[in-house]
Parts: C-alpha cells; structure tokens; sequence
C-alpha cells in the first residue's frame, strides 16, 4: 500500500536503503523519490496474513521464498523498490539477496480505497517489467472478490475475476484454494 508522499527528496537506491534503515515507517522507492506506506484495516490485514499463510503452507519444501509486506520487490529493468502484501519467488538468483527479491512470479496487493487506482495501474506497469513475473493478483478487502492477472506464455496478460463460490488459481506456484477461505469470518463492510 503506498501513501502520499512525504516531502520531494531524491535519493540514490543506496542512500534510499541506509535512509529507510533509520526509519519507524517503510517507504517506497519510485524514480528516485520515497512514499510512505501507510497503515490498513483490520480486514486488509487479515487477509494479507491469511494469504501469506496459505502461499507459504503451499510452497513449504520447495525452495521457494514466501515474503509478506516486509519485503521488497526491486522492480526489474529501474532502481525502483516496492513492498506487495504478499510476493513469491522460486528463482535461484534471489536466494543470495538480503534487503529484496529481483525474481517473483507472483505478487499479490490487498486493495484499499486510497491504493486501488494505482495498484491496478501505474504499479502493475511497473511489475510488468518483470520477465519472470506470471500472476498478479489484486484482492478486495470489502467483498469476497480477486482480480487476477495472468501472463500467458506468449506475453499477454489475462484477466480472471473471481467471486463468491469461485475457485482461485494461481498457476505460477500450482496452487488453486476457495476463495471463501481468504475470507472465513471476516465482517466485510463495502466501500461506499
């Protein structure tokens, strides 16, 4: 989830990571400037954990890296740095790093009213550079509800919209679970 940003400073991608390492709150790095992540809701928060859980249960074993939001994705070809609510990689070249993944196959954002736009957008523009990159998957926070965007192997991006009763899969890591249960016992209360 990304914020406003807080004052225009350029940073280097270093001097961005020694910055940042000082900070109470995570930002974003994007061309050179810093956001603020800020804080979501109880249910935006459940979910995200919900999904990590089930990604991580799922790849247990496999050698693959589960993330949650405290860690970032370098956005491939830029000096950019995000933090999804969720990331996959099983690529070896990111068992080396330390401070982020270059490598995800799937990234997954829980959406909140004040990030949907960009989530849908300018920051899946920037995910798309990724070659490795197979599902992004844009979950609702208000109503059993996920978008996924699925790269083909010809390059295209398909759009899978699943709702209540439907099954959600994620090819990139061979996983297929309800969608009701992301969303077991949460009180979801549509955005107005």
């Amino acid at each position: 989830m990304i914020a406003a940003q807080d004052k225009p400073v350029h940073l280097t991608p270093e001097a961005y990571f020694a910055w940042e390492e000082q900070q109470l709150e995570k930002h974003e790095y994007i061309n050179g400037q810093v956001y603020a992540m800020s804080g979501g809701t109880v249910n935006h928060s459940r979910i995200a954990v919900r999904l990590t859980g089930l990604l991580d249960t799922h790849l247990m074993g496999t050698g693959c890296i589960t993330g949650n939001s405290d860690l970032k994705v370098k956005i491939a070809q830029t000096q950019n740095y995000t933090y999804p609510d969720a990331s996959v990689t099983c690529d070896e070249r990111d068992k080396g790093t330390e401070n982020y993944i270059n490598y995800p196959s799937l990234i997954v954002e829980v959406l909140s009213k004040s990030t949907e736009a960009y989530d849908r957008g300018g920051k899946f523009r920037l995910y798309c550079q990724n070659p490795v990159l197979q599902d992004y998957l844009l979950v609702s926070s208000t109503s059993i509800e996920m978008d996924l965007y699925h790269k083909t192997k010809t390059g295209q991006w398909l759009l899978f919209n699943y709702k209540f009763g439907d099954i959600v899969k994620l090819k990139s890591i061979d996983l297929s679970f309800p969608i009701e249960q992301v969303y077991q016992g949460l009180e979801l209360i549509p955005e107005s």
